[in-house]
């Protein structure tokens, strides 16, 4: 619930009092009291989405798979940017097929955990896709790229990890608050705030030789709509490396981690749907959850 103390006022200030009471509720343990809290807040402002929402995750706590799915149904519909992210948990329980994690979610999630996410990534969750696709860029000897794009760069761990084998390192990223950490880097040579997708659309045509997406297509279901870019802005010959986790199921799916998983069988189909050729395909694990390392694939695709 840490992402809810960041978000707006329900304007109402009881509302909000009941609600702060509700949030210490639940995180001393005591969900019966947090849910009357909640519920409290509800009859005070009925369309507030941090408090449906919270609803959602305590109904889920007491196995009322049903209730709470309602619960994150109101939610999204209260806030039609999904900032804090209903439209995933409605995928992890089943409800429905989220095609993408919304922008505003994405972008909320990464401002508020800007400042520890570099540390949480590799000492905690032992992080480690950007070297995993450098070494295997390297290992295709594919010599130093003109022009790279680091898709989703968040703080510049992936252009810290390809500096040496890019002369231009473009950097892209939802968040501002990531752009100004990756900007105080001094590793990249631009850097945009912006959704992947719209920025390569904005981009020239055939003018890049790189592009890299280190567990950023995790945050994304259908991947039709950012490799038809890729390959769009891609020069002939020129390469699209990712990692995703993955699923041996449904061609994607939410999983518990409100994170994507893709189907090989899917991805292979997408590339070859946006005339991308497949180069590498390797099982891989970028990085660790309680200590167990989480399932993944490394694809590298030309154009």
């Amino acid at each position: 619930m840490a992402l809810l103390k960041a978000l707006r006022s329900s304007g109402d200030y009881l509302a909000d009092r009941r609600f702060a009471y509700a949030q210490a509720a639940a995180a001393e343990g005591d969900d019966q009291a947090a849910e009357d809290l909640v519920l409290q807040t509800l009859e005070l402002v009925p369309d507030f989405a941090p408090a449906w929402f919270t609803l959602g995750e305590l109904r889920e706590k007491q196995g009322l798979r049903d209730q709470a799915i309602e619960a994150f149904e109101r939610a999204r519909a209260c806030d039609e940017t999904d900032e804090l992210g209903a439209v995933l948990h409605l995928g992890r329980l089943g409800a429905i097929v989220p095609q993408t994690a919304s922008p505003r979610f994405v972008e909320s999630l990464f401002d508020h955990y800007a400042d520890d996410f570099e540390a949480h990534l590799t000492q905690k969750l032992h992080y480690r896709g950007p070297s995993l696709l450098a070494e295997a860029y390297m290992r295709l000897q594919a010599g130093v790229a003109e022009t790279m794009i680091d898709l989703g760069c968040g703080t510049g761990l992936a252009g810290e990890a390809f500096r040496p084998m890019a002369r231009h390192l473009t950097g892209v990223d939802l968040s501002p608050r990531m752009i100004e950490a990756a900007k105080a880097r001094g590793l990249y040579d631009r850097l945009a705030v912006a959704a992947v997708e719209d920025f390569l659309m904005s981009e020239p045509e055939s003018s890049v030789d790189l592009i890299i997406a280190a567990d950023v297509f995790v945050y994304m279901g259908d991947l039709s709509s950012v490799l038809a870019g890729s390959r769009r802005v891609l020069k002939p010959d020129g390469l699209l490396g990712f990692t995703v986790q993955v699923t041996q199921t449904k061609p994607y799916k939410v999983g518990h981690d409100l994170r994507f998983a893709h189907a090989e069988a899917y991805l292979r189909a997408a590339l070859a749907e946006a005339r991308l050729h497949l180069t590498l395909c390797e099982d891989v694990s970028t990085r660790q959850e309680a200590g167990t390392p989480v399932p993944g694939l490394l694809i590298i695709a030309r154009a």
